[in-house]
């Protein structure tokens, strides 16, 4: 299932969830396999490129790493109600490398995340858990959303962004998620 290419995990295509034993490793291959699309667009880039911005968007490869690692870690803090609340600066510069982070850095702290998140829904007593969605305009007024919400949810956001990195990889060198796959497992 795992191939590793410079020491990280890299999700192969197309995980089938029932080798995971049940809807809550169902849940988790999928999470899994949709980061390991971001994670792969980022083969073989050096910071400078991972950085770059070549779309109309400000958008870079890095920048949606870290980006869906503060997403997630996010999403588990509100379903500890430990949410932290953010200003618009440290919002954008989720999207960015600051001074002293590079793509290890990042990819090196989504995998910490990425273990917290699993570790918790692995020992929450249910998916039916539920916890308060926060009190923003997005979001429908008081109300509440499961833990397998919460997991359907995270599939999708990530998913989204994978697909802006395989644009945005094309966009710098013009290989494609199969091409960066055969990279990984070469």
């Amino acid at each position: 299932m795992y191939e590793t290419c410079e020491g990280r995990p890299i999700m192969v295509m197309h995980v089938n969830p029932e080798t995971r034993g049940d809807e809550r490793g169902a849940l988790l291959a999928f999470i899994e396999e949709q980061r390991g699309g971001i994670r792969r667009s980022l083969l073989g880039l050096t910071d400078e490129q991972a950085s770059s911005t070549p779309s109309a968007s400000e958008l870079s490869l890095v920048g949606l790493a870290k980006h869906v690692a503060e997403v997630e870690q996010g999403w588990l803090d509100l379903a500890r109600r430990n949410r932290a609340e953010r200003d618009v600066a440290s919002y954008v510069d989720g999207f960015r490398l600051l001074e002293g982070e590079s793509v290890a850095s990042v990819l090196a702290h989504w995998d910490e995340v990425a273990a917290r998140v699993e570790k918790f829904l692995r020992a929450a007593p249910s998916l039916d858990d539920t916890f308060p969605l926060p009190d923003e305009p997005w979001f429908p007024d008081g109300q509440e959303v499961s833990l397998r919400w919460m997991c359907l949810h995270l599939i999708r956001e990530i998913a989204r962004h994978a697909g802006h990195a395989d644009i945005i990889r094309q966009s710098l060198d013009g290989k494609t998620a199969f091409e960066l796959v055969a990279m990984a497992q070469s």
